[in-house]
């Protein structure tokens, strides 16, 4: 029987090793994509074959405009909360991918022994790419609306080598809460206070199926003390690898000169098909059409957890993005529990992965809902059920 997966996560291996039948790597915006992508191509040969195939970063100006463009809408305000307006182009970066943004900044803001405060649990790629840098890593729990100004002040006071704050505020990965209005204004204020910068990755965004929009950090910084990263890779196709960052200037800048050193600039031929999809199709009639499907997913996901789940498990219930982050009582055994669901033909990703101290202990584990289809959630959830009820949880 083919494994069922729940993981959600980047690369083809799973899929290779397990005969995964829900693709681990893509999104359903990829897919959703998928049935234009022959046409953006032609198009992009057609209308502008000399610059599919450039080299030089200026030839690009007009498609980083429309990108940045589309994207710093979002990032400067959502749903009227926060009046919209585009940053300067001096003040954005095309990425290769939102993980690269990351890796960007944390190259630019930081040295090796200095402080990274993030999330516990957070993102694994930008975890890894922030320990390449030799960078101490210390994590504030996330709580149904995010971090604890409080703690977060505690670390700022008696730590002098914090150099940067990574925070995934909504629909965090892999918890999928949404950071509360007043605590992004709190945690804003702090960074203002000490002197310290806001990584604010922001890939799933605009994924949101149910609940109303709150601002980005971004939305409300005026002192430039905020770097965003936005991706196109969760809203049209992971295997595109074209993201952003905005923020001041000067840090931009900086942040130009490693990437010149990194790859020279993001690839060309990619920007132009993101550009094309938006001039023709429109971002965000894409973006409702798979909001749609990964909200019924969700809900049909969290349906099922409902009626099979025990009291003992907790789980978070997401306004959007593709993640949910469920809780097994403290003291469960979580090698023999991941070893019986790898074994019942279901695959989860174990909590510890996103731990900034991966040696703490950890009884979570994170599911996907934006790919499997209907009986696949069913079927999995199901058999997770079973293997909790067999251990005694």
């Amino acid at each position: 029987m083919p494994t069922i997966s729940l993981l959600g996560s980047t690369g083809s291996i799973g899929r290779q090793s397990l005969d995964v039948i829900a693709a681990c790597g893509m999104s359903v915006a990829a897919i959703s994509a998928n049935s234009s992508v022959d046409l953006l191509e032609e198009q992009a040969r057609r209308f502008h074959p000399t610059l599919a195939v450039a080299y030089d970063e200026k030839a690009a100006r007009e498609l980083k405009l429309r990108l940045a463009d589309t994207e710093i809408r979002v990032a400067s305000g959502m749903d009227g909360l926060i009046e919209a307006a585009t940053l300067p182009e001096a003040d954005t970066v095309i990425t290769s991918g939102g993980q690269q943004g990351l890796d960007l900044a944390c190259k630019v803001l930081c040295n090796r022994g200095d402080t990274v405060i993030c999330e516990n649990p957070s993102f694994i790629g930008a975890l890894n790419a922030f320990r390449s840098y030799g960078v101490n890593l210390k994590g504030l729990d996330v709580g149904d609306d995010g971090i604890n100004p409080e703690e977060l002040e505690n670390i700022l006071k008696t730590d002098s080598k914090v150099k940067m704050i990574y925070l995934i505020p909504t629909f965090q990965n892999p918890a999928g809460i949404t950071m509360s209005l007043e605590k992004r204004k709190a945690v804003l204020a702090l960074a203002k206070k000490y002197g310290v910068v806001i990584v604010e990755d922001n890939p799933y965004g605009e994924l949101r199926f149910s609940g109303k929009d709150v601002p980005t950090i971004k939305s409300m910084d005026d002192e430039g003390v905020v770097l965003y990263c936005g991706s196109f890779s969760k809203v049209l196709s992971a295997g595109m690898r074209v993201g952003f960052i905005c923020g001041h200037e000067e840090l931009v800048q900086k942040i130009v000169v490693v990437k010149q050193t990194n790859d020279v600039h993001t690839n060309l031929f990619f920007q132009m098909l993101c550009s094309r999809f938006i001039e023709k199709y429109g971002l965000d009639e894409h973006v409702r059409s798979i909001n749609a499907l990964y909200g019924e997913n969700c809900a049909f996901m969290l349906e099922c957890m409902d009626k099979t789940f025990p009291k003992t498990v907790r789980y978070t219930r997401p306004e959007g993005g593709l993640f949910l982050w469920v809780t097994l009582p403290a003291g469960t055994d979580m090698k023999e529990f991941i070893k019986r669901t790898v074994a019942a033909k279901v695959a989860v990703v174990p909590g510890e992965t996103f731990l900034p101290e991966p040696d703490m202990p950890c009884t979570s584990f994170r599911m996907n809902y934006s790919m499997p289809t209907k009986d696949q959630i069913e079927k999995g959830v199901n058999i997770l059920a079973g293997v909790i009820k067999d251990m005694g949880i």
